[in-house]
């Protein structure tokens, strides 16, 4: 990749990020005007009210005043309940002690054996909310360049990324089996996942593993209800920031972006969840991780660099269709596009001897990628593009889109 390149366009570059320090009640103050709110779900509803009497926002809206968002106060019924398709049964009492029957599979092959008919019943509680504290870090993948720039390890990383992304791969139609939940509710929580991202300064890559952990959960669970929609958004999150931050967020920091909806008792219990179903395994291979190895072994001008990259985030927000391509093919369609946008050149020779993808492999995912580039000016959720107007980004969300595509 070409740092000297990014340096100059003020692309992000590798900064540690704030340790605790005993600036953090200041930095609250601070930013109490800016807090990022999914809004006041349903079954703690009346509490949040009580909580966040007083408090004020300012460019970040809650959802619940928003009239797109308004799936969010629906009434919700009495249970709770969180059907999983896994190995044993686990029910979370009201007190919040654990009862396990069966047994637990770690690993996902042997769980899967055992599919057939079982279920996890999950009932969440709520209870009593805490204060919050503040760390952030700049944007950067820990799937560095000088990392994936070593040659003689490159196509070993490409190898092994390409296997491993057909076993961490969503279901492209999970969310027939959660009733409740909406594609669009989905987007405006991916919308809001990026704005947490931005304000606490965390990395690209944590954003894509969130969405992963997201949709692979998902993928596994059923009759989720949309009152714990942000609460499974919010745990991804979590997961994500401790798998790949130097300084992760305290669990204190969760419960203040959600303006306390959500209890830590809450957020440390799906977050359990969250791991058992996943059978810990965190190591997904992401769009992000695909990209900046491509941009490594053919570098590209920070202004291509970026648009990949924003281009790639946008197709976080939708499943349909970028779940049914793998994250390898949506990175190749993401660098394709901002390489013909930019520079009118599309999939280089040295890409198509590492990768093996052809044009006409990549043109289909190129296609739906530049449809939605153009509509991204239009659509309700702004929060990507908002982020790559920055110059740290080299505003390349300004950049208009090509009308057409050469091959179409």
């Amino acid at each position: 990749m070409n740092s000297s390149t990014n340096a100059h366009c003020g692309s992000h570059t590798s900064k540690e990020n704030f340790p605790p320090s005993s600036k953090i009640d200041a930095l609250h103050v601070q930013r109490a005007k800016q807090r990022t709110v999914l809004g006041v779900l349903s079954e703690n509803e009346q509490r949040g009210r009580s909580l966040s009497q007083g408090s004020q926002f300012s460019k970040h809206s809650s959802i619940s005043d928003s009239s797109q968002l308004t799936f969010l106060n629906c009434p919700s019924s009495s249970s709770y309940d969180v059907y999983v398709e896994e190995a044993c049964e686990v029910v979370l009492a009201a007190s919040g002690q654990e009862v396990i029957s069966g047994s637990y599979y770690l690993d996902a092959e042997a769980a899967a054996l055992q599919n057939e008919g079982l279920r996890l019943l999950l009932e969440l509680s709520s209870s009593s909310c805490q204060d919050a504290s503040m760390q952030s870090e700049q944007d950067e993948s820990l799937m560095s360049e000088q990392l994936l720039c070593v040659s003689e390890y490159s196509e070993d990383i490409h190898r092994h990324l390409r296997e491993s992304e057909m076993r961490f791969r969503p279901r492209p139609g999970y969310l027939e089996k959660h009733p409740e939940i909406t594609n669009d509710m989905r987007v405006i929580l991916v919308d809001w996942l990026v704005e947490v991202v931005q304000e606490y300064k965390l990395r690209s890559e944590t954003l894509h593993l969130a969405v992963n952990y997201l949709d692979r959960f998902l993928s596994w669970t059923a009759y989720v209800k949309r009152g714990k929609l942000q609460l499974v958004g919010t745990a991804a999150l979590l997961i994500a920031a401790k798998y790949e931050e130097i300084f992760p967020p305290e669990l204190n920091e969760f419960v203040y972006i959600t303006d306390s909806t959500y209890t830590k008792k809450q957020l440390v219990r799906m977050e359990h969840v969250f791991l058992r179903v996943l059978a810990f395994k965190m190591a997904a291979p992401t769009i992000n991780q695909f990209l900046r190895l491509f941009m490594s072994i053919h570098s590209v001008c920070a202004n291509t660099e970026n648009l990949a990259l924003y281009v790639a985030e946008l197709s976080l927000l939708e499943i349909d269709p970028f779940l049914h391509y793998t994250p390898s093919i949506v990175a190749a369609g993401a660098y394709c596009l901002a390489t013909y946008t930019v520079n009118k050149s599309l999939w280089p020779d040295s890409l198509y001897a590492f990768t093996g993808y052809t044009m006409a492999e990549i043109v289909p995912c190129m296609a739906d990628l530049h449809q939605l580039y153009i509509s991204a000016e239009s659509r309700p959720q702004q929060a990507t593009r908002e982020k790559y107007k920055s110059s740290m980004y080299c505003r390349v969300s300004w950049i208009t889109p090509p009308a057409v595509l050469p091959f179409l």
